[in-house]
């Protein structure tokens, strides 16, 4: 029995210095993504926050899949960015994490979970992050922040993100981000908005990033 705990202990350790090492993360930053873990433990066991809840599986399946988009967008270059549909904060925590320097807005509707993102905000000292609880369509009609990419991670489907290109939306010139699964195809209108894809592989899942902008920009 110890042995199997040492082994298990080992076998968690190493997903944490992998994790660091793939995303050249500082120690402090190490300790952000830990107390993010532990946050959100405790709060599943008394509400719902996500299903995915063992410790290398939240690595991989949020954190790792979050922090995918740095590998194809400078977020530094950004004026603010959007994360839709926040829920336990995937994939904007982590990206506001890693990238302490560029204005993050989460758009949460669910109460219990703005307060959860509250909380996340204020233990890991993310200065940089702010949660609105508008829904997506009156979001948009009032334009509150200053955006110019939008990111949606198991939140909005494609057919309602692309309402952010209508003329009289603020943020038509805007980029949007939807994070999918490898074979995702384009069923609508939103085909007319993909100007490219970026395929990728984590926890051994085929993912893609599909990529939406006007093309009258």
């Amino acid at each position: 029995m110890e042995n199997n705990t040492k082994n298990k202990y080992s076998a968690v350790k190493k997903v944490w210095v992998d994790f660091a090492e793939k995303h050249n993360l500082t120690p402090q930053q190490v300790q952000q993504f830990e107390r993010y873990f532990l946050l959100l433990q405790a709060w599943n066991r008394r509400t719902n926050i996500t299903r995915i809840t063992s410790e290398p599986a939240v690595v991989a399946d949020h954190f790792h899949d979050s922090l995918s988009l740095s590998s194809y967008v400078n977020l530094e270059g950004k004026k603010g960015v959007c994360d839709i549909g926040s829920g336990g904060g995937f994939p904007g925590v982590p990206l506001a994490i890693v990238h302490p320097t560029v204005s993050f807005v989460l758009l949460e509707v669910n109460q219990k979970k703005c307060a959860f993102l509250q909380e996340v905000i204020k233990e890991l000292h993310l200065d940089n992050c702010q949660v609105c609880d508008l829904d997506w369509r009156t979001f948009l009609r009032q334009a509150p922040y200053e955006l110019d990419l939008f990111l949606a991670r198991a939140s909005l489907k494609p057919a309602e993100l692309v309402r952010m290109f209508k003329p009289s939306c603020a943020y038509k010139d805007a980029e949007c981000v939807y994070w999918a699964s490898r074979t995702w195809e384009p069923r609508g209108n939103d085909k007319n908005y993909i100007i490219r894809k970026e395929a990728y592989d984590v926890g051994g899942k085929k993912r893609c990033l599909v990529f939406f902008k006007s093309k009258e920009c």
